[in-house]
């Protein structure tokens, strides 16, 4: 057994040659430490629950007790802008009329700024309502229910476009450009992708040159599918910059992150995208020729600009299961609606096992995201910094489910779903791009993988390091050696019984087994692959599945706990739902690491690589017609 941790922590000094691949894949900046060994026995410990979860630990803070953030006054608060924006949606804005015409109008802009809907998270002495996420979201929900595309017009703006003001702008920053952006009529922008840099955004070719004088940058490049990249006045724009190495005294490209107003001269745009859906939003090509930006302008600091891009994106990503859960429920009103009055052969639809199985699984996943997405905007509340691949959970979670819930939706209803009037065909369109934009869910489930391997990686080697100096570290090997003997004879292991309600103790069992095989299996993949497994992309997607299904596990469970335990009226069918996703979660991450492990199934995959490659050598199927004609 200790031979065994002794290998893994080996082959976990080659996971130290990943950092590079994790940086270009991940929402999280990879960055060495320069911290001394005194240091890093004192540096903060990490507290998300995913994160551990790859070691085989439970760490329970960030997710039991249930986190909710807001006191009375301030549900209270956002309690009351609740029924504003939902008259908003009823009375003034027209979805089917934005998606027509492909662009909202200026009256419903007009109302919409009066609202306060561009500065929902701003401080109030800068213009804004000076919401938390929690609240955010709350708001996030209505619009999600509503129209995606008008929500894109307002998320873009301020979950992107000028959060990173929000996050790295100076006092000066702020107060110059909160107030045109939260109330002032100006429109924000995010400007990071680039035809040759999608995922890969380390790798975009837009170029800043510093004056001689060194009091401004000179920008030029093209940014494409910017969200209000047309409409936008302010942007937060991302190029690279030549920075001094202190560390080698050479200057390398590294890139910064830049305020950009349209005023400075030499931005232009192209003609709105034609898309398949969020039609209304402006989606657009941005051009930059030799624009002068202001050195005070630089966002956070030159060469940080990779950190501050991923941060805007890991800190916005909870919104949008706060959307989409907007959107499931309204998918599950029609559903619901025309079971219960649809007729055939003599039945409603809603006494079919079929149908029945249809609406339970689509509010199971609405109860499920809407765990995940609350939990995190609670920890956020809540000061926590640890939450980069929970927010990556949720977006894939949240896109995925939503998408699975629209077409249920859909089926349930027939040809009546097809039809536009039920507006479920347009929600299907505008849903379609939720997997794509602000990291594709494919790039996130890497990062998710990949990031939680190199973290079980450093804590392998920290066992080995013991064993150096075992006198000293004895507490740490027999503590190491004794959660895996239990784990491997089938005794203890993860024990999450005492973190629930009694009634859910069967749930929480199914949790804990998944946890205890999940850790099992990062440490096998740690043993057989090393550095390699960043290469393992088949094997990866396994792992990150089964990371997502115990996430929403721990979530919902701790959620169904809190309702139990406060007795609150849905308590009964919330611990429904939680016994139903746990039974079926837990399935998926059994046959999921069973793939893992499996000879057959990994020879499958080659053959999958095999068949991908001709595909692509040919342009086309390579296979022939039945006829042979």
């Amino acid at each position: 057994m200790f031979r065994a941790i002794n290998k893994v922590a080996k082959n976990s000094k080659a996971l130290k040659n990943q950092t590079e691949v994790i940086r270009c894949l991940s929402a999280q900046p990879q960055t060495k430490s320069k911290q001394t060994p005194r240091a890093e026995k004192a540096a903060k410990p990490n507290l998300s629950f995913v994160h551990n979860l790859f070691r085989g630990q439970v760490e329970s803070s960030q997710v039991f007790p249930y986190p909710i953030a807001l006191n009375q006054e301030q549900i209270e608060y956002v309690g009351a802008f609740v029924d504003p924006v939902s008259k908003f949606f009823s009375e003034v804005n027209n979805a089917d009329r934005n998606d027509m015409n492909a662009q909202v109008d200026e009256e419903t802009l007009k109302h919409l700024w009066e609202l306060g809907a561009f500065g929902l998270q701003v401080p109030q002495e800068l213009g804004g309502l000076e919401l938390n996420n929690t609240q955010y979201g709350r708001l996030a929900e209505i619009i999600g229910m509503n129209d995606l595309g008008l929500g894109i017009v307002i998320g873009a703006h301020q979950s992107i476009g000028f959060k990173g003001i929000l996050l790295y702008g100076t006092k000066e920053q702020k107060e110059k450009y909160l107030p045109k952006v939260s109330s002032g009529g100006v429109y924000a922008a995010f400007a990071l992708t680039e035809p040759s840099s999608g995922s890969d955004a380390a790798s975009i070719k837009c170029r800043a040159v510093k004056s001689a004088d060194g009091k401004h940058y000179i920008l030029n490049g093209s940014k494409i599918w910017i969200s209000n990249g047309g409409i936008a006045d302010i942007m937060t724009v991302f190029a690279q910059t030549e920075v001094l190495d202190e560390a080698t005294g050479q200057k390398k490209d590294k890139v910064t992150a830049f305020i950009v107003e349209r005023g400075f001269g030499g931005v232009s745009n192209g003609p709105p995208e034609k898309k398949m859906g969020i039609k209304c939003s402006n989606t657009a090509e941005v051009y930059f020729e030799d624009v002068k930006i202001p050195v005070e302008n630089v966002l956070g600091k030159e060469g940080e600009g990779f950190k501050v891009a991923m941060n805007i994106l890991n800190n916005g990503r909870f919104g949008m299961g706060m959307t989409l859960g907007g959107t499931m429920r309204y998918c599950i009103q029609k559903a619901t609606d025309h079971a219960t009055q649809r007729t055939q052969f003599g039945k409603k639809l809603e006494s079919y096992g079929g149908i029945q199985e249809k609406l339970a699984r689509m509010s199971v996943l609405q109860y499920v995201n809407q765990s995940i997405a609350y939990m995190i905007s609670g920890n956020m509340d809540l000061g926590s910094n640890d939450y980069h691949l929970e927010a990556a959970i949720s977006k894939v979670f949240a896109s995925e489910a939503a998408w699975y819930v629209c077409d249920e939706a859909i089926q349930i209803l027939g040809g009546m779903g097809f039809m536009r009037d039920t507006q479920l065909e347009r929600f299907m369109r505008d849903l379609r791009i939720f997997r794509i934009f602000e990291g594709t869910n494919d790039i996130l489930r890497l990062f998710v993988a990949l990031t939680g391997i190199q973290y079980a990686g450093s804590h392998l080697k920290e066992v080995q390091k013991a064993f150096q100096n075992p006198a000293a570290n004895l507490g740490l090997i027999f503590k190491e050696a004794s959660k895996r003997a239990s784990s491997y004879i089938g005794l203890g292991g993860v024990d999450m019984t005492g973190l629930v309600e009694p009634s859910l103790k069967n749930s929480a069992k199914l949790c804990g087994e998944s946890i205890d095989m999940f850790a099992r299996t990062v440490e096998s993949l740690l043993i057989k692959y090393g550095k390699k497994i960043v290469d393992e992309q088949f094997l990866l997607n396994r792992l990150a599945d089964s990371a997502i299904d115990i996430y929403a596990m721990a979530s919902s469970l701790s959620r169904a706990s809190s309702a139990l335990k406060s007795n609150s009226p849905t308590a009964d069918f919330e611990k429904l739902m939680v016994e139903t996703w746990c039974v079926e979660a837990s399935d998926r991450v059994r046959i999921n690491l069973r793939k893992i492990h499996s000879a057959e199934f990994n020879e499958n995959y080659k053959r999958m690589s095999v068949i991908s490659k001709k595909l692509c050598e040919a342009h086309d199927i390579v296979h022939n017609n039945p006829i042979g004609v």
